[in-house]
């Protein structure tokens, strides 16, 4: 019954992101506003259920599987992507310092509250 609860959330917030994405017409995959919605029900709840923290280790353990959909895309498309290969190293090596700087930016500023004593 976990198990099935635990199912019950992860593909009711893939869902809802999904139609709030199509109602929209965001640029953006279902599945991640869905997380994301997740991820901002457990911190208003400030609290995650109990059966989604039993089986998430289970559920983590085969995050692999979800592989090899790209890599099959990348076999499939390997010509297109061979053609733009410089263009996606730059973006990739792009956007890694920009995630850097961003981390960086706000590990700096989240100190520097505490720091000054006020909550973080």
């Amino acid at each position: 019954m976990n198990l099935l609860n635990a199912l019950l959330w992860l593909i009711g917030y893939q869902l809802a992101g999904e139609f709030v994405c199509r109602a929209l017409g965001l640029p953006l995959p279902g599945s991640v506003l869905g997380m994301l919605l997740l991820f901002l029900t457990f911190s208003v709840r400030k609290t995650i259920p109990e059966h989604l923290k039993q089986i998430a280790p289970a559920l983590l353990s085969q995050l692999s599987l979800l592989f090899i959909p790209a890599s099959v895309g990348v076999m499939l498309w390997f010509n297109v992507l061979a053609a733009h290969a410089v263009a996606m190293v730059l973006i990739v090596i792009v956007s890694t310092l920009a995630t850097w700087l961003t981390s960086a930016m706000v590990l700096h500023a989240l100190q520097r509250r505490k720091l000054h004593g006020r909550p973080v």
